[in-house]
């Protein structure tokens, strides 16, 4: 197996690393209910999903 002569400096290392980060999950708005939610997923405020209602929410 193949091993490092050389040890990698720490910009390298950083470089490499530099999109490893995690990113915020973005948001877009229920055209039903106004709220946010993820988009491309049922809304878990009011249970709609591209205009028709997927589940029923329990109101409490």
């Amino acid at each position: 197996m193949a091993n490092p002569k050389r040890r990698h400096s720490r910009a390298r290392t950083h470089k490499r690393r530099a999109h490893d980060s995690l990113s915020v999950p973005s948001h877009s708005v229920c055209p039903h209910c106004q709220e946010a939610k993820l988009p491309h997923r049922v809304c878990p405020h009011c249970g709609y999903y591209k205009g028709r209602e997927v589940f029923e929410v329990a109101k409490v």
